[in-house]
């Protein structure tokens, strides 16, 4: 493939989207074959200045591979181990119960069948996020109630520390048991709380010390560096009239001071150059620059999807997944069945509109950067199928 003729192609397919309002503007980073081609289409903002390569957005759900990534890392160091039970870690969380049924009361209730364990924790199958398959479930409400981070990724949503957020949700039982369905996404808002507490230290600060710092990521953290502020970009919301309100601003930005929870599931802001370098990390199997970070067997586990057949079947997957399976952090797609299969494509997107996806088979990552609630789907859609032709040629 002509990466120059893969370029044009993949701007005119952003530009198009652009051009139509869906988006004031986006930031495109592609990586293949250790050729970087970096850009920038539209505006930074409705009527605003032309949107700058290394503009700052908040990456929402994108936050999640970064964080199985530091898991991982921290389980590299001895810190935990993958099968530990959270209770280690978060005693707040010993002897769950169980709803017997989703959408009934909160008080009717059973033993969990097994506990916990901080790899439930990297494939979401601890079993309490969005109930799509009910009508009504009292302990949905309940956790929207607590703010507990059920609706919009915004910091100001969730306003608790995370000992006052784990005891929270430490007071409504599990949607259903450990372990059953892979349930989007409070996870790794408590996954969160266990790497900040395994560590001994804030997770703004490890995930700085241990992985945004080693990779270079410096315009990449939970509040917005105050040397970036002048690249942060707004975020918008449809306005149910075919076009663009304002959810979060600039000069009065949810990111500019240190939240109250650091969400480890959507916390984080970041660039296109910064996620490319966490991409091509995770594309070279844990290696940066030349030097191992990761072992190469922690970046092939998370990367293979982890789930059975049955954890796949639920409502929530079905509603994001879409038929894909989930390794630690990152939807996969695989190629072929059982002892065959091969992982062809692994990634996620954030639900401020960004998404991030890597084809090993051609060594090749690449990012797509909007601000939009929800996110531009015609967008995304076509420029992974533009990139994808690209590939195929």
């Amino acid at each position: 493939m002509d990466a120059a003729i893969d370029s044009v192609r993949l701007r005119e397919v952003v530009a198009e989207h652009v051009d139509a309002g869906l988006v004031p503007g986006a930031v495109v980073a592609v990586s293949r074959g250790g050729r970087v081609w970096l850009d920038a289409v539209g505006r930074a903002a409705v009527d605003g200045p032309p949107m700058a390569t290394d503009a700052v957005v908040r990456i929402s759900s994108m936050t999640k591979p970064l964080t199985a990534v530091l898991t991982l890392l921290l389980a590299q160091d001895g810190v935990l181990d993958l099968h530990d039970p959270v209770e280690r870690w978060l005693p707040e969380l010993v002897d769950r119960r169980v709803l017997r049924r989703l959408d009934g009361p909160v008080t009717a209730t059973e033993p969990a069948e097994h506990r916990t364990t901080v790899e439930d924790l990297l494939t979401m199958r601890m079993g309490f996020g969005f109930a799509f398959e009910v009508e009504s479930c009292p302990v949905a409400d309940l956790a929207a109630a607590a703010g507990l981070g059920m609706g919009p990724p915004l910091p100001s949503a969730v306003p608790h520390s995370p000992d006052e957020w784990l005891a929270r949700f430490a007071e409504l039982p599990l949607m259903e048991q450990p372990g059953r369905h892979w349930r989007y996404e409070l996870a790794f808002a408590v996954l969160g709380v266990v790497l900040a507490r395994a560590a001994g230290a804030p997770l703004a600060q490890v995930m700085a010390e241990r992985l945004l710092l080693p990779l270079g990521m410096a315009d990449t953290g939970f509040a917005v560096p105050e040397h970036a502020r002048s690249r942060l970009v707004p975020c918008y919301t449809a306005d149910g009239a075919g076009g663009l309100a304002l959810l979060d601003g600039v000069d009065d930005s949810d990111w500019l001071a240190a939240p109250s929870f650091p969400h480890a599931g959507g916390g984080l802001v970041s660039t296109a150059p910064d996620y490319l370098r966490f991409a091509r990390f995770v594309l070279a199997g844990g290696v940066h620059e030349g030097a191992r970070l990761l072992s190469g067997g922690a970046v092939a586990a998370m990367t293979t999807d982890q789930l059975t057949p049955a954890q796949r079947s639920g409502s929530s997957a079905g509603a994001f997944l879409d038929g894909g399976g989930w390794g630690y952090g990152v939807q996969v797609l695989s190629t072929g069945t059982g002892p065959s299969s091969r992982t062809s494509r692994f990634g996620w997107g954030g639900g401020l509109g960004t998404t991030w996806f890597a084809h090993p088979g051609h060594d090749t990552t690449a990012v797509l950067l909007t601000q939009c609630l929800p996110p531009p789907g015609p967008l995304v859609t076509a420029f992974w199928a533009a990139l994808q032709e690209g590939l195929d040629d």
